[in-house]
């Protein structure tokens, strides 16, 4: 019994001693899974890692969506964007995807590039690695099943990322991609006017513009504001002389 109480004294001693060590060791990695989601601040991201913007080159301008596909609006983005010629990056939600996947092949079918938003809109600071891992996972094969074509990129829920998601796009060959400007359309106060006006005035050559073509995650209607806004901002980029198309192809033709 004594030497039972020694070992059990000596083990507590051990773990008094480690402490510390311990504690920085979870410090660190918690510093790791946190510090990526400074990334979401514009002009962290602008000054520390700017090519999580897209990086498309002067002279040309990313259409990006979130949150689709949505049967009820994503349809009335495909018809805009084909009444005037241009294709944009449709990043989807896997859930949304899994209750439409013929939707999810329009898109395809219709030239635009599909990339992966996450299975659910969840703030990834708020999810551990194996969960992570797992959201990617299963994001990206059903938009390779239901497109026929791996997908290339991915934007986090609210654009945070963390460590376990950049090692997850890392080994699952994704690249993260944010924007440079967007419309703050999901709030219930937008219209086409607000959305327009706020886009333009983060627009710039090289740029990447996030839309939404689903209110899941918004204001009821509120995609209908972006719909509005979405004829003048092709508009304005023709009147500007810049060329506006999915994040792969832009970025291939500014290599």
């Amino acid at each position: 019994m004594t030497a039972r109480v020694d070992v059990t004294r000596a083990w507590a001693a051990r773990l008094r001693r480690a402490a510390p060590a311990l504690r920085t060791v979870a410090a660190t990695l918690a510093a790791a899974q946190a510090a990526p989601a400074l990334t979401a601040l514009p002009g962290v991201r602008a000054c520390c890692l700017p090519g999580l913007n897209g990086g498309v080159g002067a002279g040309r301008v990313a259409l990006t969506f979130d949150d689709g596909p949505d049967p009820e609006s994503t349809p009335w983005f495909l018809a805009v964007l084909a009444e005037h010629s241009v294709r944009a990056t449709f990043f989807v939600l896997g859930s949304m995807l899994d209750r439409s996947p013929q939707l999810g092949r329009r898109i395809a079918d219709a030239g635009h590039e599909v990339a992966v938003h996450g299975w659910d809109h969840h703030n990834l600071l708020l999810r551990g690695p194996v969960a992570t891992w797992r959201d990617l996972v299963r994001t990206r094969d059903l938009v390779t099943r239901v497109t026929g074509r791996a997908p290339r990129y991915f934007r986090p829920p609210y654009g945070v990322l963390t460590g376990s998601a950049l090692f997850a796009a890392r080994r699952l060959d994704l690249r993260p991609v944010l924007w440079t400007c967007w419309g703050r359309d999901w709030t219930r106060t937008a219209t086409s006017a607000t959305v327009y006006d706020t886009v333009r005035a983060g627009l710039g050559s090289g740029g990447t513009v996030l839309l939404h073509d689903s209110d899941c995650t918004s204001a009821p209607g509120a995609w209908r504001s972006s719909l509005g806004a979405l004829p003048r901002l092709l508009a304005e980029c023709r009147r500007q002389g810049w060329s506006v198309g999915p994040l792969g192809e832009q970025r291939a033709a500014a290599r």
